[in-house]
């Protein structure tokens, strides 16, 4: 099954303990995005951003007792994108109560070589998330089957990974 809509929104929105994310992606192309990743990329100001629905929501679900996570794959340098959606989004999610993980495989191999990109819900539903290479999103697709091995992929991903504060605080770009 394909999700989209309102049957994505519910999955945030119906949480008992937890959403958390894998990302492996240089890129992604948001078309929301476009137009500040494109001022961005040309050295243009921009107006800062200081909160946004998703930001709400994780505070409001923070308070709830609910956690939102996710682990992003990294290799340096870190591309545009990337160096955009640390200074831009990264810092007010966390403040928000998003815990926000870097896992750099720089210098090391991958110990997820090969995971797509996915959200996992309760630890009891996953969503891959299917994109082409430049990172334009293709669809999401609720998995059918047993979660364990996603469960197993976030344990080494956590394990592996650093805070997002600590690896832009440790001198790696952001």
């Amino acid at each position: 099954m394909f999700l989209d809509g309102e049957n994505w929104s519910r999955r945030f929105a119906e949480i008992t303990r937890e959403a958390w994310r894998l990302e492996t992606l240089p890129q992604y192309l948001v078309p929301q995005e476009a137009e500040e990743f494109s001022a961005f990329r040309e050295g243009r100001p921009l107006a800062p951003y200081t909160t946004s629905a998703y930001s709400e929501r994780v505070a409001r679900q923070r308070t709830e007792g609910k956690h939102q996570g996710r682990v992003h794959i990294v290799t340096r340098p870190l591309s545009d994108y990337l160096r955009f959606e640390f200074s831009r989004y990264y810092a007010v999610h966390v403040q928000a109560g998003d815990h926000i993980r870097i896992l750099d495989v720089t210098d090391r191999p991958n110990p997820l070589e090969g995971v797509q990109d996915f959200w996992m819900f309760d630890r009891s539903e996953v969503v891959l998330m299917n994109y082409e290479v430049d990172g334009a999103q293709i669809n999401r697709e609720v998995f059918e089957g047993d979660v364990s091995p996603f469960v197993e992929y976030q344990r080494i991903a956590i394990a592996e990974s650093v805070p997002f504060e600590e690896y832009v605080n440790g001198g790696h770009p952001a």
